[in-house]
């Protein structure tokens, strides 16, 4: 034990023993980030009436419960196809702007990244306020289409920094040299550039998809009728009554969020 103390963590020679504050810290850090999951996991098996830790009786009452009720799968049902649209309308905007963002010498394009990425610096209130009133105006609060649009907007700023880290990586002399002989460029950023960045694209594929399945602030102002989303619907339950169907829906979501991680590091890496 001594000797790895001793021994450096890194080649700068600092030890393990110098570096164990950071050690302490990090897993103190994750310890806090973790035990509210392994809190609620056990908690949506209990039997109880009542939130209870840990569960004197295990019982699968409360899934029973949800996908036994109309409410719940019509608001799941709602958060997964808007989550889905999301995705496939956040990344493709995300990554052609991330890309004009990269290759553009224009003056000023630093103002371009500042403007795209502004709805993560607004408070996601303030967004959704302003969503309501635009969209009381053009018809299309409680909708499906209103839904996609101001996920889009939450989560193209995501989208567009982890495919502008990416791009900063790539060499863009491959993508010149495919231009150069005669490839048209949308072809050559297709079959050149896109190909090596497609790690970033996965990434931000399950990032829209998740920015969209989690959302509650903007959610509590356009959803709702015959499209409620699924965390509307959980905020509504834990305000009005204390429902042990939440810790059953939030044990899916993290078995959800779980797969979709898993799924985007096996399709994701560089398989050369």
């Amino acid at each position: 034990m001594l000797k790895w103390f001793n021994s450096p963590a890194s080649d700068t020679q600092v030890t393990h023993g110098q570096r164990i504050w950071l050690y302490v810290f990090s897993i103190t850090a994750m310890a806090l980030l973790v035990m509210p999951t392994l809190i609620v996991i056990p908690m949506s098996f209990s039997d109880s009436q009542y939130l209870e830790f840990p569960p004197e009786e295990w019982s699968l009452r409360w899934y029973r419960n949800y996908f036994g009720s109309d409410e719940w799968m019509n608001a799941t049902w709602t958060s997964l196809k808007t989550a889905v649209l999301t995705m496939f309308v956040a990344t493709p905007i995300g990554v052609l702007a991330a890309y004009a963002l990269h290759a553009s010498k224009l003056p000023y394009i630093r103002a371009a990244f500042v403007m795209l990425i502004t709805p993560m610096m607004v408070p996601v209130v303030l967004i959704a306020v302003g969503a309501f009133y635009a969209y009381v105006k053009l018809q299309i609060l409680y909708t499906i289409t209103g839904l996609v649009l101001a996920h889009s907007l939450l989560a193209i700023p995501l989208v567009v920094i982890v495919t502008g880290s990416a791009l900063k990586g790539f060499d863009m002399n491959l993508e010149q040299s495919a231009r150069s002989l005669g490839a048209p460029r949308w072809m050559a950023f297709l079959t050149i550039t896109l190909p090596q960045i497609k790690f970033a694209v996965v990434t931000s594929m399950l990032l829209s998809f998740l920015a969209s399945f989690d959302e509650v602030v903007i959610a509590m102002f356009i959803s709702g009728g015959d499209n409620p989303t699924l965390t509307r619907n959980m905020f509504n339950a834990l305000r009005d009554q204390i429902d042990p169907t939440i810790a059953a829906i939030s044990t899916i979501m993290v078995l959800i969020t779980t797969v979709m991680m898993i799924l985007a590091s096996v399709f994701g890496r560089d398989k050369r």
